[in-house]
């Protein structure tokens, strides 16, 4: 499949390379980014609104749900950009990315990864959290946290669609979704 918007080409416009600039830090930008550029307003939403500074959860956390909600949403562009980008950095081994996208349990996650990728699960297969895994988050996670979680979960639930609806092709050099 072929994507349905080409990327833009440089060179940028000013308030768009400010965009990238952002989060790019002065590499170029990724094939999503430069989609999304169409809209100048949109990509300066996207990236004033990201979850990926230092929050209130560890990095490793943060890319687990990231890699999990979107692998879970057949996003394997994102799924792939994300375990390029992040997943070394993170301390994320080869044997756990590929568990986030088929739903193994390595035998290598913490109760804090476990619970994480619980809410993941059950946020995308019913848009909420039962009392019973709540009451488990909330004795684990502070309220900055449980926040944090399920924002990052629904935010790139709306990343998989986006890269999914407009066919964003695979960057050069990004994993693909294990073979099953």
């Amino acid at each position: 499949m072929s994507a349905r918007i080409t990327p833009i080409d440089p060179p940028y416009a000013a308030d768009v390379q400010a965009s990238f600039d952002t989060v790019m830090r002065g590499a170029p930008p990724l094939k999503l980014f430069r989609t999304i550029a169409h809209n100048p307003r949109a990509l300066q939403r996207m990236m004033a609104g990201g979850l990926l500074d230092r929050g209130s959860i560890p990095m490793r956390l943060r890319e687990l749900v990231i890699l999990r909600a979107t692998a879970l949403c057949g996003a394997e562009y994102e799924w792939g950009v994300h375990v390029a980008a992040f997943a070394q950095k993170a301390g994320i081994a080869p044997a756990e990315w590929a568990a986030t996208a088929s739903g193994a349990d390595p035998g290598t996650w913490s109760d804090e990864d476990r619970l994480a990728l619980e809410l993941v699960e059950q946020l995308h297969a019913h848009y909420r959290v039962d009392d019973a895994l709540w009451a488990r988050l909330a004795g684990t996670f502070a309220e900055d946290q449980l926040v944090e979680l399920v924002m990052l979960a629904g935010q790139y639930h709306g990343i998989a669609m986006l890269v999914n609806g407009l066919r964003v092709e695979h960057e050069p050099g990004a994993p693909r979704f294990p073979a099953r």
